[in-house]
């Protein structure tokens, strides 16, 4: 059976690799069409270059940045709105018209929480992509933004409570809760420890948050086996945008 595939829709550079750099380098090394859609930053600023070669490692090819400016770093797109402050429905038509153009059966992006750090580019992300894998399969909704296209699965980034025993040693600094959900809402762990070296080699391409000491930073200075602790799994939980019961004649629980 052909790997199915798979675009990411993340917020920042970094998030693609930080968070599902291991199925993007599975589904490519199995000969899948990958791609990562970044919801922020200029495709001219330095972290651009850097999600670039991030993707190289990754297979996922050239970057996709939508250009809204990060919610808490305005020089990252002059004269662009930041991503909370877009109307909702100019960022999901954008996120339409790469969805088209892809075409995917699988479209991969932050839960509900926003991962994490629930950050507010994150849960945006998260509410915008949700919305535009339902509007690309109708026909009348952003038509300007190519022919139709439905996903069948949306799979959301995610973390579950039991991962609180791996991250909670390293975030405790921070002094910021950690978003997961219960164990049991997880409709996917994968192994991606086949593909550890590129998840890894592509979330140190991100030079700026590895030097600032952002979560690449915590990464860079781990060693191999707390990398493969933090890493080596990757957590989804799928929500069908494509109806898969019966019809029905009454609305059943």
């Amino acid at each position: 059976m052909p790997t199915p595939s798979l675009p990411a829709v993340f917020a920042h550079p970094d998030d693609e690799s930080l968070s599902a750099g291991g199925v993007l380098a599975r589904h490519a090394a199995a000969g899948a069409p990958t791609a990562v859609v970044t919801a922020t930053w200029a495709p001219d600023s330095p972290r651009a270059g850097e999600l670039a070669e991030a993707l190289r490692v990754l297979g996922a090819g050239k970057p996709r940045l939508l250009g809204y400016a990060d919610s808490r770093v305005p020089r990252s797109a002059p004269g662009r709105p930041r991503l909370c402050d877009a109307p909702l429905g100019e960022a999901v038509g954008a996120l339409v018209a790469q969805i088209r153009d892809v075409s995917p059966e699988i479209v991969v992006t932050h839960d509900a929480y926003g991962g994490l750090t629930g950050h507010e580019d994150h849960v945006r992300t998260h509410r915008m992509t949700l919305l535009a894998v339902h509007a690309a399969g109708l026909e009348r909704l952003c038509p300007e933004a190519g022919e139709p296209w439905q996903p069948s699965v949306l799979d959301l980034a995610t973390h579950p409570h039991s991962a609180v025993r791996a991250w909670g040693g390293h975030w405790a600094p921070t002094g910021k809760a950690l978003r997961t959900v219960p164990d049991e809402l997880v409709t996917a762990t994968v192994d991606v420890t086949p593909w550890l070296e590129r998840k890894v080699a592509a979330v140190l391409a991100h030079r700026t948050e590895v030097a600032r000491g952002a979560a690449p930073g915590l990464i860079a200075a781990l060693p191999g086996p707390e990398r493969e602790r933090l890493l080596g799994t990757e957590n989804y939980i799928r929500h069908d945008p494509v109806a898969t019961a019966p019809p029905q004649t009454e609305l059943l629980a």
